[in-house]
């Protein structure tokens, strides 16, 4: 396993791919609403690679809003979610954070997942409301 921040285009249409795959194509997120203003290399936020046997599986990415971090896109292919790199993504993401000298990250997790968050360390901090058509919650965590 390895993790690699997003440096080329390349990368990041690898990135594109488990998204489209985990987002767009198993959870019918419209595929207008999955990519958006911060899908460059050169943006304001930082993206990852999670691999496994050399092969890209998994993906994040970091966006710093009003002096907080927040986690987004957090994904991974089916057939490698029983291996724990949902954690190696969000501590990967963190790490990031904590670099930026950011205090205090949030994400929108979905409610299947609100657990998962819960035993790395996240706090629920809403109701449940809708994206795409799939419940959430609000989740933070502070260093």
């Amino acid at each position: 396993m390895t993790v690699k921040k997003i440096t080329t285009e390349q990368q990041l249409e690898e990135a594109f791919v488990i998204r489209k795959a985990v987002f767009v194509e198993e959870q019918h997120v419209p595929l207008v609403d999955e990519f958006d203003e911060y899908d460059h290399v050169d943006a304001e936020c930082n993206h990852i690679l999670v691999y496994h046997e050399n092969k890209p599986v998994g993906t994040g990415r970091l966006r710093v809003v009003d002096h907080e971090g927040k986690l987004e896109r957090i994904c991974l292919l089916e057939n490698v979610r029983s291996l724990g790199l949902g954690k190696v993504i969000i501590e990967a993401l963190e790490d990031i954070a904590k670099e930026q000298h950011i205090k205090k990250v949030k994400l929108h997790g979905q409610t299947h997942a609100e657990g998962f968050y819960q035993k790395l360390g996240y706090e629920t901090a809403s109701d449940v409301f809708m994206e795409d058509g799939i419940p959430h919650v609000l989740m933070t965590k502070t260093f």
